[in-house]
């Protein structure tokens, strides 16, 4: 039998659930149990603490098909520090249906690193997502709605900016003609379709602190604009406490545990190539109030998660990171390096140095936050001695601590080497700052995340964008931070040009307010936020068993 992530996960022996909360501390009444092995935390009930737990961040370098292995990374470094008698959580993201039923088939770690029950977490797990489906296609029904009775609030069909959402990637979803069929079918308008995991309704539920900070971020998201162009929001529909309702169980975090029963929360699951990419602020401040320590990750490279990480949900929720491990793996570095993934497994020691610049461009990213940052790298059987000399050689002479791992092969074992160099990272002081303040002008604050975090030599705003702009400005939304929509694959907005690219200008096309999540998202290039599937999508080898259990996740 192979030993896929599945088939190791099924072989995992788990935990109650109810065992894994007194391990960290929860009381019995703040549990509302799904099953054995699967829990909702009711947070007010939590004992209060005086002193919260420090943060872990787990970035990587920029993403390729190569695979770097930074959710695995993140289970097996808290497992690992679990073994060193730390006190210590997880945060994780919830996994989208997209991406596991398109490329990636799966996103709770892998191997001896995972987060556990695998099937039920990358299916349809507690609901959350299915919750933020059905709120955000209610508020569609609402507006729509809205229109056909009346249109009391004067509102512009063609000026409607909130879009429908699906969990799914289609394609054919993106651009849509609505109300067709005649008087009694509803108003004809053109819609379209997001990936759940790009909307508003996900970003706030990921940054709001409580319900009654919920409905006020509802009430504040803009769904469109008067026949006059003046703003309508949902407070202005009034369906806030409606939407706040079919929310309230999903904001509760959802308590699970990894392989090696470390108590793990995973909660949220926004996108970073399009959204802001973390676990939602209410699920890192839980493990802060309960672990000492809570590991947690954000998506794609450090010109993407962890730079929202830092800009948005570190000034949402008052804190920062006080240590940051970017996880590398030789053969990314030497896909970076210009090699074909059909050649990877051949030694290549200097398609390694040339792809290494791409990791120091993150090691330089992070630091320009006052943060030393940890190099995991993540070892794969195929990696030639020769190949991690150079990667070792090169963090040796830039002052950056590097740790093997062998997390997915040996669980936290494999991390304890990574383990010990964080807790040193967590003994030292920081220098955290931001790289712009939230005054800043809107075109400083690009310029800042472009030449600073993606190495790029400036910006464009299309003309769209710039009449996006002026509107921003007089309504007095520019005062936000932003949320860059941007290719996972290239520091640039173009997806080819991978490794460290230079002089390259980042094309802004379209700035859209989010005025409830309380950002501005800054769409790039040819950026989609209702992703298509691939040719062969992961689907294609799923199935269930005679057993009833899932097969073909990954």
């Amino acid at each position: 039998m192979a030993f896929t992530d599945l088939t190791i996960a099924k072989n995992a022996a788990l935990l109650p659930i109810t065992e894994i909360a007194e391990q960290a501390g929860i009381p019995a009444d703040a549990l509302e149990l799904y099953g054995n092995h699967k829990a909702k935390i009711t947070t007010d009930r939590l004992p209060k603490m005086t002193a919260l737990g420090k943060v872990v961040l787990v970035t990587a370098i920029s993403p390729t098909p190569a695979g770097e292995g930074k959710s695995t990374v993140t289970v097996g470094l808290a497992d690992a520090l679990k073994q060193l008698d730390e006190s210590v959580m997880v945060a994780l993201r919830e996994p989208s249906l997209g991406p596991v039923m398109g490329v990636k088939g799966g996103a709770t770690g892998g191997g001896y690193a995972q987060v556990l029950p695998m099937e039920d977490i990358n299916l349809h797990f507690t609901g959350d997502i299915h919750a933020i489906t059905t709120a955000n296609n209610a508020l569609s029904a609402f507006i729509d709605n809205h229109l056909h009775q009346g249109n009391l609030l004067k509102m512009d069909p063609r000026r409607i900016v909130w879009k429908r959402v699906l969990d799914i990637n289609d394609r054919a979803l993106r651009h849509v003609m609505i109300g067709l069929g005649g008087p009694g079918q509803g108003i004809p308008r053109e819609d379209g379709f997001d990936i759940t995991v790009a909307s508003e309704i996900m970003a706030v539920l990921c940054l709001a602190v409580s319900l009654d900070d919920l409905r006020e971020r509802l009430a504040r998201m803009l769904i469109g604009y008067t026949y006059d162009r003046e703003p309508i929001t949902v407070r202005d529909l009034g369906v806030e406490g409606a939407l706040t309702l079919l929310l309230k169980d999903a904001f509760k975090p959802n308590l699970v545990q990894t392989m090696e029963g470390t108590p793990t929360i995973i909660h949220g699951g926004p996108f970073a190539n399009i959204a802001h990419g973390c676990n939602s602020l209410a699920a890192t401040q839980t493990a802060r109030q309960l672990a000492d320590i809570v590991v947690t990750e954000a998506g794609f490279g450090a010109d993407l998660g962890a730079e929202k990480f830092m800009h948005i949900k570190s000034r949402k929720g008052g804190f920062h990171p006080d240590a940051v491990v970017i996880v590398a793996t030789v053969r990314a570095l030497k896909m970076h390096g210009g090699i074909v993934k059909a050649e990877l497994a051949e030694a290549n020691a200097e398609a390694v140095r040339r792809g290494m610049v791409n990791l120091e461009k993150h090691v330089e990213t992070i630091r320009q936050f006052g943060i030393e940052p940890v190099i995991a790298l993540n070892r794969f059987i195929t990696d030639s001695a020769e190949e991690m000399a150079t990667i070792q050689e090169w963090a040796e002479a830039a002052g950056v601590p590097l740790a093997l791992t062998n997390v997915w092969e040996e669980g936290g074992k494999g991390g304890l080497e990574l383990a010990a160099l964080v807790k040193q990272q967590l003994a030292e002081p920081t220098d955290f700052h931001f790289l712009y303040e939230e005054s800043d002008a809107v075109e400083e604050k690009l310029r800042a995340i472009v030449e600073n975090v993606y190495g790029g030599a400036g910006v464009q705003l299309t003309e769209a964008a710039q009449k996006q702009l002026l509107q921003l400005k007089k309504y007095g939304w520019d005062e936000l931070p932003i949320c860059m929509a941007k290719t996972q694959y290239s520091l640039s907005d173009q997806p080819a040009l991978l490794g460290r690219p230079e002089g390259f200008t980042v094309t802004i096309r379209e700035i859209i307010p989010k005025l409830g999540a309380g950002f501005l998202v800054c769409l790039t290039g040819d950026i989609m936020t209702m992703p298509g599937l691939p040719k062969q999508p992961a689907a294609l080898g799923m199935d269930v068993g005679e057993d009833g259990e899932a097969m073909g996740l990954f």
